[in-house]
């Protein structure tokens, strides 16, 4: 019956909009990427492409199925999977695979897809389909076994259709939020990263005919592995210094180093040169999707002044991923209504609620009224402005949800840098490959143009109860530090899997549960201990002048909750 369900949902939805989702190709480049684009005064550009809502449903369902399922079937890496998955869950015991386990075992020191998909961090996807912020559509209207971001792409090799593994963009932009999935989330642990260093290291050992004989591969799937093995010399990779951050920025800068410094990077062997990433840190976390709305510049430090950023984004990836960026052009010429699907999917994310997690009681309504004013004294001028119900002339004849709503969220129409002291690393590095980026005549034709910047742009703050840990580098665990002076912030602590909202979530600081509320079960694993006292994962920064003067804090401890209950409602 459940499925039955589902499948009507999803013919309705294919239905929409004369008969399907509406055709963007010819207008797929329309929204204003450009150095002097604007957020329309006293909104946000969460419909880039100006649809009526069923146009709109239908979009945002077609481009969250490509951020499920990657759409960019010329990706450079694409590993066999049949094989792959045959040796991981031991289908092909024996001599062989015992050397190919040895040989191999960073390439897969698993014993089944369901150990790899858990150390890399991948959700499941929900038993339903969800709504609004835990909105996750099941293609075809089935829910799939194999978990979000996890996709299958056919390839043509030796004359077979072999069937390639890689990810999608939810592997690292989803997480399971207190039992709900949401896409456009931060995930905290990601290993996609690892997965490229494992793979780089494993395949490089791992002779042709060793893997042909140990899975028995056939002759599509053991040309995909050379292909792999190839691609993989192309690819530069680096560990992040802790687990939740990123270094794709780096795989980037790296990647380009390995190539020929031509308008297509070509992938000829180039002489190996020192690169600033060979050690530099830029790591930062993979950054939630809701915010984008609101701004005009991307990435975490606004250096990505033109273009748009889903574009762009399949482009980094790529590099990343070693494709030849001619046969990666071809595909974005080919595949605009695809690209705008997912940008417009992208742009209209909404920000979880506390409430539809918590309940509307959990608030503090008197509280949070006395917070509005403690922000906007404080935080205003650089986080925008957010216009709540409990305001409304109509007010008393409002619901407690629909007081605690915000109506209207005023950010400024132009994104800007602020310095305000947090770890300087990642914006640091943007100059060191920017250079490498706009000279790409792929970057030319999107008009995607790099600036180094100093500082980083002061995001919205729209769903900041569920954007723990604070920082670029999740060096602030919750909101209760954030809003102390350096000094008092912790050094170190613990990160955990969101699952129970009473053991893993501090609602009165907005965050994880540091010291004696610590969860024991998250300190059975090193990695997830964060030290802020290593270089890029400081925690110093937005005080001075904002918190405090001259070292002293100058928010009352009954204003820092005041302040902390407000937020929640945004």
């Amino acid at each position: 019956m459940k499925n039955l369900t589902l499948l009507l949902s999803y013919l309705l939805l294919s239905s929409v909009a004369f008969g399907g989702v509406p055709n963007l190709e010819a207008r797929w480049d329309i929204p204003d990427w450009g150095v002097d684009a604007q957020i329309p005064a006293g909104g946000d550009r969460g419909n880039l492409y100006n649809l009526n809502a069923e146009e709109l449903q239908a979009v945002v369902r077609a481009g969250r199925l490509h951020s499920l399922n990657y759409p960019v079937d010329v990706t450079g890496l694409l590993i066999p999977w049949r094989p792959i998955k045959d040796f991981l869950n031991g289908k092909r015991p024996g001599g062989l695979r015992r050397i190919l386990y040895y040989l191999g075992r960073t390439v897969s020191p698993f014993k089944s897809e369901e150990e790899l998909f858990s150390w890399m961090g991948l959700n499941d996807f929900p038993e339903e389909e969800g709504t609004g912020a835990t909105y996750v559509p099941f293609p075809d209207g089935y829910r799939p076994e194999r978990p979000m971001g996890f996709t299958l792409i056919d390839r043509q090799a030796k004359g077979e259709t072999v069937e390639g593994m890689t990810m999608s963009c939810t592997v690292c932009h989803s997480n399971n939020l207190f039992g709900q999935k949401v896409i456009g989330l931060t995930n905290r642990f990601p290993r996609a990263n690892h997965l490229f260093l494992n793979a780089k290291e494993g395949f490089k050992k791992l002779p042709v005919w060793l893997f042909k004989a140990a899975t028995g591969g056939t002759k599509g799937e053991t040309e995909l592995i050379r292909q792999v093995k190839h691609t993989l010399d192309f690819v530069g990779v680096k560990k992040p210094i802790q687990l939740g951050l990123d270094t794709s920025l780096a795989q980037v800068g790296l990647s380009l180093n390995l190539r020929k410094k031509d308008d297509y990077a070509s992938r000829v062997k180039v002489p190996k040169t020192p690169h600033f990433f060979d050690k530099g840190i830029a790591d930062s976390k993979p950054a939630v999707w809701w915010n984008l709305k609101y701004k005009t510049r991307w990435l975490s430090d606004g250096s990505m002044v033109s273009g748009n950023p889903i574009l762009t984004n399949f482009l980094w990836n790529e590099i990343g991923r070693g494709v030849d960026l001619k046969l990666l052009e071809k595909w974005m010429h080919a595949n605009k209504q695809k690209i705008a699907e997912l940008t417009a999917a992208v742009f209209a994310t909404p920000a979880p609620k506390y409430i539809d997690f918590f309940g509307a009681q959990s608030i503090d309504l008197v509280g949070a009224k006395r917070g509005e004013k403690v922000f906007n004294k404080t935080c205003r001028k650089c986080h925008g402005a957010y216009q709540k119900g409990w305001n409304l002339p109509e007010q008393d004849q409002l619901s407690l949800e629909e007081k605690l709503a915000t109506t209207k969220v005023l950010y400024p129409r132009k994104s800007k840098n602020k310095d305000v002291g947090t770890d300087p690393l990642r914006y640091q590095g943007m100059k060191y490959f920017a250079k490498d980026l706009n000279r790409l005549a792929i970057s030319k034709w999107m008009k995607t143009v790099v600036v180094p910047q100093v500082g980083y742009i002061p995001p919205p703050l729209v769903g900041i109860w569920a954007r723990f840990p604070y920082f670029h580098n999740n060096s602030v665990p919750n909101l209760c530090s954030l809003l102390e002076t350096e000094e008092k912030r912790p050094t170190k602590y613990w990160a955990g899997a969101s699952l129970d909202k009473q053991r893993d979530f501090d609602s009165d600081c907005v965050g994880y549960p540091t010291g004696e509320k610590t969860p024991d079960i998250w300190k059975k694993d090193a990695a997830y201990l964060y030290d802020t006292t290593r270089k890029g994962m400081s925690n110093f920064g937005h005080s001075n002048r904002i918190l405090t003067r001259e070292g002293r804090n100058v928010l009352s401890v009954d204003q820092k909750k005041d302040l902390i209950q407000y937020l929640k409602t945004l």
